[in-house]
């Protein structure tokens, strides 16, 4: 019983200075500095990143069932151009070719997820077990650690199975975390003698927001002001519950890691000096990070959040907040569920306070009270969102470490895309985001920052969600026209694996060099493959084109002649 009151005594002293290590973050000092050379610690691990239904395509084979995605992009309309994830890389049949990429970047580590469907189609273990689905991950993990990288597995990257939300809604039904705790079992038991670094959710705020709130992605619902907090609620304690079943059943056998990867974009007071733009940045934060993030290390939603939902709420007429709570049991079974802090970042926005009348109907959005703003100067090569603003980045890392505790922190996902129509393999702009952004990471690294490793986002050109395949991340370009899906490499793998085999920028004189040798790699054959396009537009002016115009140039004569003939009779 002594035991027992010194522990929760030394649990509290610990909470007691994470949320008085919270209070130190400093919204008034931004250091943007000029680039720092400098390496990262010897064993700092870096690699690529994928997931399942983004790369694998084989969308109904061998036994695998329908995800939510399977039926959302079969709708006409939601997705761009109404494309699909069925084959996408073929990335399930190329494992041996895709491996082999990697390897030849000497990558330390490689992050992908594993479909749900393909081990249960069903989503329920005691359903069954599709045994296939389990073959494919193993041969896949034993690969890797057959070419000496470490198998970095995410359990969910949005492919819910579709009967659980057709049974039961979904993540807005509690009763997913026994149904997802069943599937993580099943893998931690399958795979858990060789992978060691496990991801519940990736990018939870997207499987709520945009599955349940906006319906831009899978399953599609529009359950403004409620479902994106419900759904929220749900992963949280499915985390929770993963991570204690972990720990008490497999950690001492296979002592590996359970923790959970979190978007989020940094948001910067537009005027540091002005005590409402600080408030509203922070509130920006705390409703995408600290939505998932403070639960997790503290035990509770953040303080804002309960704030702000709770008034609008009360507003509106309701008598509770449309906020979920946690019971007192609850908070404390959530609190200190991560191992380690997965993060995936990709931007940043200036944020300034912007009041919402609640009489207009209250959704996520409106509950924070700000907006969104973006400097026209930041570069922006590929997705409407996302603009290169590197000293964000180490801004936010710094977030963490001050609200959090200094936790162990992985980088599950940091890249750019390319939204053009024709192929270009040169990719200056992602070897200059991926220098600059890297580059605020080894500051951050230097300020303290407890990061260990780098993922890019992503290894190839995949299917990407609502904008199918007309936005490109891939290091390697991907040519979904071609029934064999092959792969050719951009300059930025090359300037990648430079990062990597130099562990950070090492002297100037070196890095310099970097860019000019990558670029030098987009060959003459690669230069023919990214004027593709140009070339079936050439085929069909000389297959349909001028044929039709030497037709037509024959009918005139013909007319000509005959009105010569008919003025001379």
């Amino acid at each position: 019983m002594l035991q027992h009151s010194v522990l929760r005594i030394c649990h509290i002293l610990l909470l007691a200075m994470c949320i008085f290590a919270s209070e130190d973050f400093d919204w008034t000092k931004n250091k943007i500095g000029s680039f720092q050379y400098g390496t990262f610690a010897s064993g700092f691990s870096w690699g690529a990143g994928s997931s399942a239904y983004q790369t694998e395509g084989a969308w109904d084979k061998d036994g695998k069932g329908k995800s939510i995605w399977d039926v959302f992009s079969h709708k006409r309309g939601k997705i761009h151009l109404n494309d699909t994830g069925d084959s996408s890389c073929e990335g399930y049949y190329k494992i041996k070719d895709d491996i082999a990429l990697m390897k030849d970047m000497k990558l330390n580590h490689y992050l992908f997820s594993i479909s749900w469907p393909r081990i249960l189609p069903s989503g329920v273990k005691t359903d069954y077990i599709n045994e296939k689905g389990i073959e494919h991950y193993d041969n896949l993990i034993n690969m890797l650690l057959e070419n000496k990288m470490t198998p970095i597995v995410t359990l969910y990257h949005w492919d819910l199975p579709q009967v659980l939300e057709e049974k039961y809604g979904g993540w807005q039904n509690a009763s997913m975390i026994n149904f997802f705790n069943d599937f993580a079992n099943l893998c931690f038991e399958r795979f858990g003698n060789r992978v060691k670094y496990w991801i519940t959710f990736n990018n939870p705020w997207s499987v709520a927001v945009e599955g349940y709130e906006t319906g831009e992605h899978a399953p599609g619902l529009k359950m403004r002001g409620t479902g994106a907090y419900n759904a929220a609620h749900n992963i949280i304690k499915a985390h929770a519950k993963v991570w204690h079943t972990y720990d008490a059943q497999w950690r001492n056998k296979q002592k590996g890691m359970v923790g959970i990867s979190l978007s989020a974009d940094w948001g910067e007071p537009v005027d540091v000096n002005n005590q409402r733009d600080i408030e509203a940045a922070e509130r920006y934060v705390q409703f995408y990070l600290g939505w998932f993030a403070t639960p997790l290390f503290h035990g509770d939603y953040p303080q804002i959040m309960k704030d702000y939902i709770g008034r609008k709420s009360a507003q509106q007429g309701l008598s509770s907040s449309r906020l979920p709570t946690f019971s007192p049991h609850e908070k404390s079974y959530v609190r200190g569920t991560c191992d380690f802090l997965g993060i995936s970042h990709f931007t940043t926005r200036y944020i300034t306070q912007k009041n919402f009348p609640s009489n207009r109907g209250n959704n996520y959005f409106t509950d924070r009270d700000l907006a969104e703003l973006v400097d026209p100067q930041w570069p922006d090569p590929g997705s409407e969102w996302l603009y290169s603003v590197p000293w964000g980045f180490r801004r936010l890392l710094s977030f963490v470490k001050t609200q959090y505790g200094d936790p162990i922190i992985y980088v599950t996902g940091n890249g750019v895309s390319e939204k053009m129509m024709c192929t270009e393999l040169c990719d200056d702009w992602r070897m200059q985001y991926l220098r600059d952004y890297i580059n605020e990471m080894l500051k951050a690294v230097k300020d303290g920052v407890n990061v260990k490793g780098y993922t890019t986002w992503s290894l190839l050109d995949k299917f990407e969600w609502d904008e199918g395949y007309s936005e490109r991340f891939g290091l390697y370009y991907v040519d979904f026209d071609s029934k064999n899906k092959p792969r050719y490499p951009k300059a930025s793998v090359q300037y990648y694996k430079r990062i990597i085999s130099s562990n950070g920028f090492p002297n100037q004189r070196e890095i310099e060099s970097w860019k000019r040798k990558a670029l030098e790699t987009c060959t003459s054959s690669n230069q023919l493959l990214a004027a593709d396009p140009l070339i079936s537009h050439m085929e069909m002016v000389t297959e349909i084109v001028v044929p039709t115009v030497c037709t037509l140039c024959i009918l005139l004569s013909a007319v000509f002649l005959m009105f010569l003939l008919r003025t001379r009779i």
